[in-house]
């Protein structure tokens, strides 16, 4: 399937070409998201350089989310900080960088070498960005913990949404695993074929909620092995890693409002949980049961 650009927003976060719309129903298809953006080295990486050198990124977003069935946004999943040039930052961290459709930005980043922190969790002071004004820092949470975060916009020349839309939905169940649309024996057989499999899991991240009833969300995230037992006519997966982020529009990063982790993913609704608290690095296993739509790459 061809890449295609559902939408294009100016240096201001205004439209340019595209709709919002558009980029919503891509990743309620369950379509890959990529973000090109373009800045310059002296701007954006190292303030202190003399090279105005212009760089070229597009970023991938390996899970997608979709908020009140409206609001897209995007997670950076294996991305550890990189140095560039050079290659990799000073520290070992992922860097959970996530994009709303509005161009407005975040970072969580658990560190993962055991030095110890002695932050404490909550609102924290922002930082100078005099050198960098591109640069518009929101907010900033739990510095000095294991797992600082924050919520920011990097006003760049444009954002282009980029969207390829390779999926297609072959299974919907409800979370005690009723068959709503589609039929098992479909994802079964692209699974043998070797086909790539997705799953878009609804209310992941409701236990995050605060107060009222959470947002209506899904979760898009790739499928990893995939297992399928006949007699029992049970399929099940180990998903790539996820991260689970407190439902609201825009998405954005709070203290205790975000997490990451692995799912095992059944088809009868079940899922296996296995959580990392960021602030410790400490696992905890949980189950809960969710609607899935399952789709299979085309061929």
């Amino acid at each position: 399937m061809p890449v295609i650009t559902p939408l294009v927003l100016n240096e201001d976060r205004s439209i340019r070409s595209g709709s919002t719309v558009a980029l919503a129903a891509a990743i309620g298809r369950g379509a890959d998201l990529k973000v090109a953006t373009t800045f310059r080295h002296n701007e954006h990486i190292d303030t202190s350089s003399d090279s105005n050198e212009l760089i070229d990124e597009v970023a991938e977003f390996r899970q997608t989310l979709l908020l009140d069935g409206r609001w897209s946004a995007g997670i950076m999943t294996l991305r550890m900080p990189v140095e560039l040039p050079q290659g990799f930052g000073p520290r070992p961290s992922m860097s959970f960088f996530l994009y709303n459709q509005d161009g407005q930005q975040a970072i969580a980043r658990p560190f993962l070498d055991g030095q110890k922190a002695g932050g404490t969790r909550g609102p924290s002071p922002l930082d100078d960005h005099g050198a960098m004004p591109r640069y518009l820092q929101l907010d900033s949470w739990d510095a000095g913990t294991n797992a600082p975060s924050s919520n920011f916009v990097y006003a760049f020349d444009s954002y282009r949404f980029l969207v390829n839309d390779r999926w297609r939905e072959v299974l919907a169940h409800s979370e005690e695993g009723d068959v709503l649309s589609g039929a098992l024996s479909d994802l079964v057989d692209a699974f043998r074929r070797g086909l790539p499999i997705k799953l878009a899991i609804s209310g992941l991240c409701d236990d995050l909620a605060e107060g009222e009833a959470p947002l209506r969300h899904e979760v898009f995230v790739n499928a990893g092995s995939c297992y399928y037992y006949q007699d029992k006519k049970l399929f099940l997966t180990g998903t790539h890693p996820v991260v689970r982020v407190r439902p609201d529009i825009p998405l954005r990063y709070g203290t205790s409002a975000w997490d990451f982790g692995w799912l095992v993913a059944r088809t009868d609704g079940a899922i296996e949980r296995w959580i990392c608290d960021p602030y410790s690095l400490q696992f905890k296993r949980s189950r809960s049961r969710h609607a899935i739509r399952w789709f299979v790459g085309r061929e």
